[in-house]
């Protein structure tokens, strides 16, 4: 039977004579509990179902759900409007316009930045860049983070005045980042970086997501790698990489160990 919702021929059928195929059925149940978790105490118009019988709200489930859609694509617009319209904080970092402060890194030359956008980002830059009367302002009006090369640098630098970064500069400095925005108290780089390490896990990278989690105390990185490791332990014990980090980190090699022990025991117990 042609489906009701999805059919080339839907605006001819109409139920109840006609019925919708198992795939829209799934689909609007499914955006029915999905909308009704975003509301508070799950209460979107008495939590309308699509499996409540005829005499519910469950067609106005479907409409609110079409309506909370059509909310979120406005908001998202918004923000789209919000990022554009600070966007411009960008090109004042770009070009050093009214610059009031030297960053150095570890190597390289120093980068121009503004003390007000670097306080207000992280209260450990804020301190670094105060002064009083028992504090001597920073000197030859540079302060530095030399844990950081100059592109990580750069790339910080940039995070802070766009709140974004390209995905290839991501990629490739996401652990110095992390790593700095622990050490300075950055928690939107550092939510920024963990979300894209969860996203990016594979065979070459977990034991390096691990290494970090563990110098940054992150319990959900640390938990969500060490799970791939067990999923993968083969591909990754066995690999090259895993000498180098087991002579870097015994204690972590340690607790891949047990982890590795606890996940053969229950599986015995489950067989």
């Amino acid at each position: 039977m042609d489906c009701s919702i999805c059919s080339p021929v839907s605006h001819i059928l109409r139920p109840p004579r006609n019925s919708i195929c198992q795939a829209c059925y799934d689909g609007a149940k499914s955006m029915i509990a999905f909308l009704n978790k975003q509301e508070p105490n799950g209460d979107v118009d008495n939590k309308c179902n699509i499996s409540d019988p005829p005499q519910s709200n469950s067609s106005k489930g479907i409409g609110n759900a079409l309506k909370w859609v059509k909310e979120m694509k406005e908001r998202e617009e918004g923000l789209n409007e919000k990022l554009s319209f600070l966007s411009g904080l960008v090109a004042v970092f770009k070009y050093g316009t009214h610059a009031d402060i030297q960053v150095k890194a570890g190597n390289g030359s120093s980068i121009l930045a503004h003390r007000a956008l670097l306080a207000a980002r992280s209260d450990i830059l804020k301190n670094m860049l105060e002064t009083d009367g028992c504090k001597a302002p920073p000197a030859n009006e540079t302060i530095s983070l030399p844990e950081l090369n100059h592109e990580e640098l750069e790339s910080l630098l940039e995070f802070l005045y766009s709140g974004s970064l390209p995905k290839e500069k991501l990629d490739k400095h996401v652990y110095s980042l992390s790593v700095a925005a622990d050490k300075y108290e950055i928690h939107f780089l550092q939510k920024f970086c963990e979300n894209r390490m969860l996203d990016s896990f594979d065979s070459s990278n977990a034991l390096n997501v691990l290494e970090i989690s563990d110098v940054c105390s992150n319990t959900k990185l640390k938990e969500a790698s060490m799970d791939f490791i067990i999923k993968h332990t083969e591909e990754i014990v066995f690999s090259t990489s895993f000498d180098t980090f087991s002579h870097k980190n015994p204690h972590l090699s340690v607790q891949i160990t047990r982890a590795l022990l606890m996940d053969m025991k229950n599986k015995c117990h489950i067989n």
